[in-house]
């Protein structure tokens, strides 16, 4: 054809007219053939069936007179007739698909082994009623002389095997092998038996084995064809399994030995994968008697032989290492230590443009090839570092770590992120070692290895962070200096990208970030990212992702007036928002903060907030607002929550009387019904809410915390500060005493007790509460990422109570009467701000409680008060 160029103008002269009926003769040309495709009349005519016939009926009609693609649809709707009526379907149907089936072609047998396996596992007949009358058609065609066939039925007869009786496998399958098995037989049936005899074997007792299977099993061994060889040597594991450690020892390792002689390389390749699987089985004289030499044997030849050796190879050398771990002697052991590095480097290229002792890749397959062997490399990563000892592995591994992590195929690089926790484990305090590997995984160009890598980062993040063992939390980020331009790197990158379950994932796992970093660096690196990817981001998948991330950040955020600050950019931008769907964010938002935070947390600054969308002018955002209401409603205690309650019936009320939409109006009927059901909790606990209540207690301790912890810290900068001074100015003093010996000697004296504006014992004690603060930090405020998403539970109940209980009674004390009630004074001074919609409990107690205070409240409460005053 003759595209148009887009700017020409319509050209309608005679030149132009012929091109135009060129086109349409060549579109004429495409059509036919769809043309002849359709059905004549005749056609149609022999495929129509009669409408009054039942399903029985026009399944055997079909299997009678109709056509192929009939008959298979017949029969792939076999399992249904089975389940609907199988009396009749046994009687008529299946004698004609017994019929059928030796006429039939290779999509309906596929399509009837198939239907035969789906009715054994739906089990509509008893297992004595299908092998008499499915184990007969099955054995028939199990020899069938197309492969993909006779794979077929041959996998439905395997399942068979593993639900029928002892008697019926013996006369009905042992007994044929014996005649199967023989040379002269077909090859296809000599596979057969190898593979049913492997099944078999596990189903008998050992002495059945010995005298009836194990014969037939020697003399496949030896058979002439090496296909059956190299089936019956993978057998020879199971069958191991079935007969024990001594017979294995007497028959079945020296047919092991020979195999791996064989000439064929796929036989070799076969006895050396089944010794691999079967080294538990055997002692240590016979591994390092027999099975060592035949290992290093195939080992050096490797190189030499085909490269499906290579791939085999590389993937059974951590087992293979593993199961010979113990016996080999240093020199043996730096051997396949320095095997496995080979591999891990084929068909790589040094920076000089070639590598020492390796083969280049000759062309693109092989190259792929080589590649492959580099990922099994990878795989078995794990296991070389056990075989080499984690303390060795900066001598021994780094460099092939290293290569790997910066291997030029994708394929490697994502299975050595699968392994990266696992290695990081192994490490454990030498962790440190592959921090730059973790930054170089994170910025990979590939969002196949970032996502694999995601897969187990919050462990990793902890083990690198950490080191391993317990640590300071201030000092946690020094070990990854490069950790947070990665991490954002690395959203970015995903952001960009179509793959938003990828970004999905990683917003969720940046759930974890709490307990790695401090504060003010999710403040001001990621926070403010999770909220524009809630504005601007077009997946609500990830939408919500962000949300509940952002309500993690905001959980553990140490600063009130970054809190703050947050929460009023939610409930202006998202609550308030012109977009309907900010405002629907704004809801999940919402549910993720009663989920994360305490019931008077979200009462004091998003109940209102979230009741004012009863008046929104989009039906689904009302929608979406009645269903969250039996949760807004759960957040209230009664009687501090009168008030609020009363408004949440007001807007219920208001809905049913003013609602329009027939759709939100049925579910406000329905709501409505669910409040009415709903017991209130009450301010003191009760049996029925005593484990909710306990864990709103302990949510809301952990807020007050926060607050103290501000306070503490703040007090220890001004005490730094004014120290910081202090020694300034006496510096000063003692050099203008030195130069002026008129001054006595007691100024700089009077100057030290002048600066000291509170007492040693003050200080001491507030140090004191500083530090246990401090702790309280990295224990009770960073737990487990985990621990997060099950936050609702008993076990995270339990685990906080356990962290709270080490902190001490002078942190804690003052808040113990603030949670006997809900209109204490702790909780009022905790959410204080006026710039924010208050809805906080009743605070008319709040005064009287700071008068009757001890001075060391008061002096913490201090700017907290002047900053309410000050907003």
């Amino acid at each position: 054809m003759h595209p148009l160029p887009l700017s020409a103008e319509m050209d309608f002269s005679q030149n132009s007219l012929f091109g135009y009926i060129e086109d349409l003769q060549e579109l004429t040309i495409i059509e036919r053939p769809v043309r002849r495709s359709l059905k004549t009349p005749e056609e149609i005519e022999r495929l129509t069936v009669d409408e009054e016939l039942n399903d029985i009926e026009r399944a055997v009609y079909l299997l009678s007179s109709g056509q192929d693609v009939q008959g298979t649809s017949v029969v792939a709707n076999l399992p249904f007739l089975m389940r609907q009526n199988p009396a009749e379907t046994l009687r008529r149907v299946l004698p004609k698909v017994r019929e059928v089936l030796h006429i039939a072609g290779v999509e309906m047998q596929l399509t009837a082994a198939a239907s035969f396996l789906t009715i054994l596992q739906e089990e509509s007949v008893s297992i004595q009623t299908y092998s008499h009358s499915f184990l007969h058609i099955i054995l028939q065609h199990v020899e069938h002389r197309d492969a993909g066939v006779s794979n077929a039925w041959l996998e439905t007869l395997l399942s068979v095997i593993e639900s029928l009786p002892k008697e019926t496998l013996r006369h009905e399958i042992l007994n044929p092998l014996v005649s199967k098995a023989q040379l002269s037989q077909t090859l296809q049936s000599r596979l057969v038996s190898c593979k049913l005899l492997g099944k078999l074997a596990n189903k008998f007792e050992a002495h059945i084995i010995k005298r009836e299977i194990l014969p037939l099993v020697k003399s496949l061994c030896q058979d002439v064809e090496y296909e059956v060889r190299s089936c019956m040597c993978r057998q020879l594991d199971v069958i191991a399994q079935g007969i024990g450690t001594e017979l294995t020892k007497s028959v079945v390792l020296p047919e092991l030995i020979e195999l791996a002689r064989d000439e064929s390389n796929s036989v070799r390749l076969a006895a050396f994968e089944t010794l691999v699987n079967l080294l538990e089985m055997f002692d240590a004289d016979d591994r390092s008697q027999t099975i060592l030499p035949l290992v290093k044997s195939f080992c050096e030849k490797s190189f030499k032989a085909d490269e499906t050796i290579l791939l085999s190879l590389s993937l059974h050398l951590g087992k293979l290492c593993h199961g010979l771990y113990g016996i080999l002697t240093p020199d043996q052991h730096l051997r396949f230590l320095e095997f496995y590095k080979k591999l891990c480097t084929l068909g790589l290229q040094q920076e000089n443009g070639h590598n020492d002792n390796q083969i280049p890749p000759s062309n693109q397959e092989q190259e792929k090839r080589y590649a492959s062997v580099r990922k099994n490399c990878a795989y078995n990563f794990p296991a070389m570092i056990v075989f080499v000892d984690p303390k060795n592995f900066h001598m021994e591994l780094y460099s092939t770590f290293f290569c790997l992590c910066h291997d030029p195929e994708v394929p490697v690089r994502h299975t050595i992120a699968i392994c990266f926790y696992e290695v990081s484990k192994l490490l454990s305090s030498g962790v440190y070692l592959i921090y730059k590997e973790l930054i170089a995984l994170l910025q990979d160009e590939s969002l196949e290895v970032l996502d694999a890598l995601v897969d187990h980062l919050p462990e990793t993040l902890e083990l690198l962070t950490t080191g391993g063992e317990s640590s300071v939390q201030e000092n946690k980020l020094l070990a990854v200096p490069d950790l947070i331009p990665a991490l954002t790197a690395a959203e970015q990158r995903a952001a960009g990208s179509l793959k938003w379950r990828t970004h999905e994932k990683i917003l969720q796992k940046y759930a974890c970030l709490p307990h790695i970093i401090s504060s003010d660096q999710i403040y001001y690196r990621f926070l403010h990212r999770m909220f524009t990817i809630i504005i601007t981001n077009n997946v609500l998948p990830v939408q919500k992702a962000a949300s509940r991330t952002l309500c993690i950040f905001l959980r553990y955020n140490r600063k009130q007036e970054q809190r703050h600050e947050i929460i009023q950019k939610l409930i202006e931008q998202l609550g308030q928002g012109k977009s309907y769907w900010y405002r629907l964010r704004f809801l999940d938002t919402c549910e993720f903060i009663i989920e994360l935070f305490s019931k008077s947390f979200f009462c004091k600054y998003f109940f209102l907030p979230a009741l004012e969308l009863t008046h929104d002018p989009v039906a689904n955002v009302r929608m979406k607002l009645c269903y969250l209401l039996p949760k807004v409603k759960s957040t209230l205690k009664i009687p501090a929550d009168k008030h609020l309650l009363q408004q949440l019936e007001l807007c219920v009320r208001k809905l049913l009387c003013q609602e329009k939409d027939k759709d939100v109006l049925a579910i406000v009927k329905r709501t409505v019904l669910e409040l009415d059901r709903m017991e209130m909790s009450m301010d003191a606990f009760q049996k029925r809410f005593y484990e909710k209540d306990l864990l709103d207690q302990e949510k809301e301790r952990e807020e007050l915390l926060l607050l103290e912890m501000e306070q503490l810290e703040k007090e220890k900068q001004q005490n730094e500060g004014r120290q910081s001074s202090d020694k300034i100015f006496e510096k000063k003093q003692r050099r203008d005493s030195k130069t002026s010996a008129v001054l006595p000697k007691t100024i700089p004296m009077s100057v030290a007790g002048s600066s000291s504006c509170t007492p040693s014992t003050s200080k001491e004690v507030k140090k004191s509460k500083l530090v246990r603060s401090q702790s309280f930090s990295s224990q009770a405020l960073h737990p487990k990422y985990g621990n997060l998403e099950k936050c609702t539970g008993k076990n995270s109940t339990t685990g906080y109570a356990t962290s709270v209980s080490g902190i001490g009674k002078s942190v804690l004390s003052y808040t113990d009467d603030s949670f006997r009630t809900r209109n204490s004074s702790g909780n009022a001074s905790s959410y204080s701000n006026t710039s924010l919609p208050s809805t906080s409990r009743n605070i008319s107690n709040s005064i009287d409680q700071k008068n009757n205070g001890s001075k060391d409240t008061q002096s913490r409460k201090a700017p907290l008060k002047s900053r309410k005053s000050n907003p």
